[in-house]
């Protein structure tokens, strides 16, 4: 798919980032998960002894996660 400049600045996305995309009203809806949990590491300390995922386990995890509220938001304000 090929996103205008100006919206790609604007959601700082690059070539082959990844993208969540659904359907809602006859509308595509398309949030970007260009967040890498990379960019959050260290705030949390350092991980457990052993840990047996990677970055982009947990980043993947993540952006899911926040994913799944934001569609529960939307969601909810489409049914008010």
């Amino acid at each position: 798919m090929t996103v205008p400049k100006a919206v790609r600045e604007a959601l700082n996305i690059k070539p082959g980032d990844k993208c969540y995309v659904w359907v809602r009203d006859g509308e595509m809806i398309v949030i970007p998960r260009n967040k890498s949990f990379a960019d959050l590491a260290g705030i949390l300390g350092e991980p457990p002894y052993g840990a047996g995922a990677t970055i982009g386990d947990l980043s993947d995890a993540a952006a899911d996660g926040a994913t799944r509220h934001v569609m529960r938001y939307i969601r909810q304000a489409d049914a008010e």
